[in-house]
């Protein structure tokens, strides 16, 4: 697992920051937003104004510790990234890719 970001949170449970890979280096977001139904992300990861991924709050089994299962992809990927989004020990976010 490496760590591919590292985001904040506002108020607005909003998480803003960069993800880095040797590919990009991109702003991105990841905000809430509205479920029509169960399957459906609890989050928006977008970049530049474009959608590049959605998100699922859940927790760890072990731990309960909460956390985000995101989902991200773009016709340049070969496939799409899943990730996790952690809270740091400072308080931080770090977004730690999976595949």
């Amino acid at each position: 697992m490496a760590q591919i970001g590292t985001f904040t949170r506002d108020e607005n449970g909003t998480y803003t920051g960069a993800i880095k890979t040797l590919a990009f280096n991109i702003k991105a977001s990841i905000k809430p937003c509205d479920r029509d139904n169960d399957k459906a992300p609890d989050f928006r990861v977008t970049a530049g104004g474009v959608e590049l991924g959605a998100g699922w709050s859940r927790i760890a089994r072990e731990t309960g510790a909460e956390y985000l299962s995101l989902k991200l992809d773009d016709p340049s990927f070969t496939a799409p990234v899943y990730a996790s989004l952690v809270q740091g020990e400072k308080g931080e976010h770090k977004l730690i890719w999976s595949r």
